[in-house]
């Protein structure tokens, strides 16, 4: 190429071509996701219970008095998170919500940093910005925003956690996992995962942590016994609103409960052979695998059987979904990525014209996808499993004077 066809025809690499055009996608989705619809509010306000409730803490008043019989979002932290919460109520509420959008914002872009990151990439690479334009075109970072809820840090408390772990500083990653225990235990499953590649310090600040907050916020709480006597209750309830969970949404369509209990014995068995198979066959091999794809099982998990799975905690299986750039990935068939567009989209599928099929489709979207999901992990790791056990049966078994060496000499 002569130096008048390098002028015409200037050579750029496909990777930076693609960023070149996400970087402005992306930007301008963030402003409109976190300026726009994060600013505009939503009648679902998560924020505002939150608020008050350390408002009221900070005043020394009661905080667990709400009538839970309502569907308003209700504030269900114990006082340990209440106590990390407090600092939001100082200045008005107005301006303490659009701080914590903010704030909530900064924290998922560094979440996409450090996906990148621990999956292996530079920040100047073109998954950067593809990441950032994932995270803010789905339903769960969106109303995150918008709802104006703590998701964002649990997922950031998630990825460092996993990254201190991989990287052998036990007491640290305790102490980002443990942070996020002492407002909300939905990443509880993942200590399981602590105990099976026996890094036991993680254990003491992940459960200290919560401890000592809890201890500090006691005695100082108005009302801390009624966080055990009526909002622990109230947390082992499955509600028939906003709930995508199995009972959630048996209880909303009056699903029988044996078929209930069914399908979540089903996913619960599904979910302990997967966890089996790859704790057999890839903690030694490859250990970001097996740590990001057993992460997203259980969590995934948890959300189908437990009492209460909201969408928005679909964030929290990002890391499964970045195990698609790594050879042995559960997540390299389009069944897994359909129930991902089911789990995430921010799509609407309400319609006017067929009212029962467009409202069926909305409310199951979100547990519809996260069967799939579950069901095409499980899949691909039982067919890995029978090809193990077929190649196993097909080798030919050695004769018994080559098998035995003793022998052979003898």
């Amino acid at each position: 190429m002569n130096v008048v066809e390098r002028s015409l025809f200037p050579r750029v690499e496909p990777g930076r071509i693609v960023s070149l055009i996400l970087w402005p996608i992306s930007i301008m989705m963030i402003f409109q996701r976190s300026v726009i619809l994060g600013v505009n509010g939503h009648r679902t306000d998560d924020f505002t219970p939150v608020y008050n409730a350390a408002l009221a803490f900070l005043n020394r008043m009661p905080v667990y008095n709400e009538n839970y019989s309502t569907v308003d979002p209700h504030y269900l932290y114990p006082p340990s998170g209440t106590l990390l919460m407090a600092p939001l109520a100082v200045i008005d509420p107005q301006t303490s919500r659009w701080i914590f959008i903010g704030v909530s914002v900064a924290v998922l872009i560094l979440c996409a940093y450090l996906l990148t990151r621990m999956f292996g990439f530079r920040y100047d690479s073109w998954v950067f910005p593809a990441l950032l334009f994932f995270f803010f075109s789905t339903e769960t970072v969106a109303h995150t925003l918008i709802f104006t809820n703590f998701n964002g840090f649990v997922l950031l408390g998630l990825l460092a956690f996993m990254m201190l772990m991989l990287g052998r500083h036990d007491l640290w990653a305790g102490v980002f996992i443990g942070l996020t225990l002492a407002v909300k235990p939905v990443l509880a499953p993942v200590l399981l995962l602590v105990l099976l590649n026996r890094q036991w310090k993680i254990l003491i600040t992940a459960v200290g942590i919560p401890v000592v907050l809890n201890a500090l916020a006691w005695p100082i709480s108005a009302d801390p016994m009624d966080f055990i006597r009526r909002t622990v209750p109230y947390l082992g309830e499955s509600r028939d609103y906003y709930n995508s969970s199995i009972t959630g949404n048996a209880l909303y369509f009056g699903i029988d409960s044996w078929l209930s209990w069914l399908l979540r014995i089903a996913f619960a068995a599904m979910a302990v052979f997967s966890l089996w198979f790859l704790y057999k066959y890839y903690r030694r091999t490859d250990e970001l695998l097996w740590l990001a794809t057993s992460t997203g099982i259980l969590l995934c998990t948890t959300f189908l059987v437990g009492s209460l799975g909201q969408g928005y905690y679909s964030m929290l299986l990002f890391p499964l979904l970045m195990t698609v750039f790594l050879p042995g990935s559960t997540m390299r068939n389009w069944p897994a990525w359909l129930g991902v567009y089911g789990c995430m989209t921010f799509d609407v599928f309400a319609s006017n014209k067929w009212e029962p099929f467009g409202r069926y489709l909305e409310y199951n979207k979100v547990p519809l996808g996260w069967s799939l999901l579950m069901i095409a992990v499980f899949c691909v790791l039982l067919f890995r499993y029978l090809d193990l056990r077929a190649v196993n049966k097909a080798a030919p078994t050695p004769p018994a004077h080559q098998s035995d060496p003793a022998a052979t000499a003898a």
